[in-house]
């Protein structure tokens, strides 16, 4: 009988310690769901939605005009399996399927079975956490993105479909040729430089006036030789691992102008015909970049 109540004894002990615990815990539990970032000055909040659902509440935010979300936060909410941290190379690995993402902090593209997404804005280091630009990331996990300005959402639907693999999805030829012509003439040049040259091939291959092929673009010969490696054989360089990668960025669509279908570095031309008849839209780097007729 002694035994018993002894036995009754511990057990209400027991539960009352575990009920304590409970109470302690609850609170850095709710805590945690509702943790806010501090954003940089100048950014606003904005509101998410996935499939009719609000997610990522007071974890999401405009910066720089561009709507930034949180890597892990969001990978598991479109069904990532696992978000891993290398603190050496400063880059997530995220794994959903046969998907691997690869994101590295302060870089401008994000990528996936060989593929290259242009993130426009750097990846941001926000609290120790990665915050990425959403459209970028919404590609990867397969979602259509649009924007409510007037709830100002942005608003993601579930395709049903999965990521192709880069040797599936670019075209070799293309991506062959495309990366020569950008190492060739802008090997040196930043990223968005890179990019910007390669939108000029891609511009002309689109225009009525051109050849409709990349390597068409780039061999055309109506009116001259129209590009230099062409005349003295740099094109047939191997082309460096970021030109390659700037070619697979243009070709996922990315835009630095759909106008552009000239560009000229003024110090080193031997001509100013470019210059003289084209309307001149921009400068990156060593390159300005000229439209159609002025």
């Amino acid at each position: 009988m002694l035994t018993m109540k002894k036995t009754a004894r511990r057990f209400v002990m027991f539960f009352v310690s575990v009920c304590m615990l409970a109470m302690a815990l609850a609170p850095a539990a709710a805590a945690a769901q509702r943790e806010v970032y501090v954003f940089p000055e100048g950014s606003a909040s904005v509101n998410v939605t996935l499939d009719g659902k609000t997610i990522l509440e007071g974890k999401a935010a405009i910066i720089n005009s561009v709507t930034y979300v949180p890597l892990r936060e969001f990978s598991e909410l479109a069904g990532a399996e696992s978000v891993k941290w290398n603190a050496q190379t400063r880059t997530a690995t995220v794994k959903k399927g046969n998907v691997t993402l690869y994101v590295t902090d302060g870089g401008y593209y994000i990528s996936a079975l060989d593929r290259y997404f242009y993130t426009g804005e750097k990846v941001l280091n926000i609290n120790g956490r990665l915050f990425v630009p959403i459209r970028s990331l919404s590609q990867v996990f397969s979602l259509n993105v649009d924007w409510n300005a007037q709830t100002r959402t942005a608003v993601l639907t579930s395709t049903g479909k999965t990521l192709k693999s880069g040797a599936a999805y670019y075209n070799a030829d293309d991506l062959y040729w495309l990366s020569r012509i950008i190492y060739a003439e802008a090997g040196g040049e930043s990223l968005v430089g890179q990019i910007a040259v390669g939108n000029v091939v891609l511009n002309r291959k689109a225009h009525t006036s051109y050849p409709n092929t990349v390597y068409g673009v780039i061999f055309d010969r109506k009116g001259g030789t129209q590009f230099t490696p062409v005349a003295i054989g740099t094109i047939y360089k191997t082309p460096s691992n970021a030109a390659v990668i700037a070619a697979k960025i243009c070709l996922e669509g990315t835009t630095v102008s759909t106008e552009a279908l000239f560009f000229m570095n003024p110090r080193i031309a031997t001509s100013n015909w470019i210059s003289r008849n084209c309307k001149f839209l921009f400068t990156i780097g060593n390159h300005d970049f000229y439209g159609l007729w002025k």
